[in-house]
């Protein structure tokens, strides 16, 4: 692990004088990419870099208590060592995270969809109440959020939605909300006040650039059509919707956001390619660690990764086993503790795997 770690620090040495070199300077795309792997390495160098002085003072902790015959002065020392000792665990589990392979998507955006799946009008309703959990959490986070399409069922519920958020590292932080979100609370239309348990889809797909999915135009369908819903004055007036169908896939994409054709139709060919992008990846996925779900799935109860119980207040999270009483929190995109348990999760079976 050290000499991969000299390795780095070495390349990063390197870079910096790269980066002061006028030459360098000048050409702006092999700036940019010098930037971007410098910013790649940049914490894994200071932390590195920390450990090796942590290991210093260890050393000089050592070295002074052999020679130190003051009572006072031996005591001062041996605190230190100890604190030295146990910053440096820390540090080198640290470094071991640091070391995993990265994920190419974390830095990307993300395109989410949520579908509707079993409970009625009551899972759209859902649907609606985790489409602004997320909108939320992408607020907290100083990321941007830009609606691509929306099919409302008219009482204030979402039958389905497709939306991109926009900041460095929300595909890292999001990936994991993938698949059945199951919720169980007392309908407002119920008066009988029974507890209804309907479920939603949440797919999380890393925007992908033109250059990483190529798409055949002739494989492509578009329909126009008129907006509904509310929108501005040229939303409803004009035929400015389009519906995009994908022939070799039967992947169907309506946007209706925008107020021409042409961003909408941009929109749509946006959502289709982080489709068949996280459709190659599924395939790849599979031949590695044999067939795994796709991540929306059906809908069913049973497919759920996590479960929202309004009586209770608690929010569980089935894959680790964490449980939440802040419902109200969460769904006010206060998502960042489970989220936070889920990538330390990720990091623990990917560390227990290197061993």
């Amino acid at each position: 692990m050290f000499d991969k770690l000299e390795d780095i620090l070495r390349r990063y040495e390197d870079i910096t004088m790269e980066l002061n070199d006028p030459a360098v300077v000048s050409d702006q795309d092999k700036f940019r990419s010098l930037m971007k792997e410098q910013k790649n390495l940049e914490e894994l160098v200071e932390c590195y870099l920390e450990y090796k002085k942590c290991n210093e003072t260890i050393e000089d902790s050592e070295s002074m208590l052999d020679e130190e015959s003051d009572a006072d002065m031996r005591e001062m020392l041996k605190e230190e060592l100890s604190e030295a000792k146990d910053k440096k665990i820390e540090l080198e589990d640290r470094l071991k995270i640091l070391l995993l392979p990265k994920d190419p998507n974390d830095e990307k955006n993300v395109i989410v969809e949520i579908r509707a799946g079993v409970g009625g009008d009551e899972a759209a309703l859902f649907a609606a109440d985790m489409f602004r959990a997320y909108t939320r959490y992408a607020e907290r986070q100083n990321w941007r959020v830009e609606t691509m399409s929306v099919e409302d069922i008219g009482i204030g519920g979402i039958k389905t939605v497709s939306f991109m958020i926009k900041g460095n590292g929300a595909y890292s932080r999001l990936k994991f909300e993938s698949g059945v979100h199951r919720v169980q609370r007392i309908p407002a239309t119920e008066s009988g006040g029974r507890i209804h348990t309907s479920a939603i889809t949440v797919a999380i797909m890393p925007e992908v650039e033109d250059v990483e999915v190529d798409i055949d135009m002739n494989d492509c369908k578009f329909d126009v059509f008129r907006a509904s819903g509310n929108g501005g004055q040229c939303v409803n007036t004009t035929d400015s919707a389009v519906r995009l169908t994908h022939l070799p896939t039967g992947i169907v994409i309506s946007c209706q956001d925008e107020k021409n054709q042409q961003q909408n139709k941009a929109k749509a060919l946006k959502v289709l390619r982080a489709k068949l992008y996280e459709m190659e990846r599924e395939k790849k996925h599979s031949e590695e660690s044999q067939l795994r779900k796709s991540q929306v799935g059906s809908g069913d109860r049973s497919e759920k990764i996590r479960t929202y119980n309004f009586h209770q207040g608690r929010v569980t999270d089935h894959r680790i086993n964490l449980t939440l009483y802040k419902i109200d929190q969460i769904m006010d995109g206060d998502l960042d503790e489970i989220i936070d348990s889920l990538i330390a999760a990720d990091q623990a079976t990917m560390l227990a795997a290197n061993d």
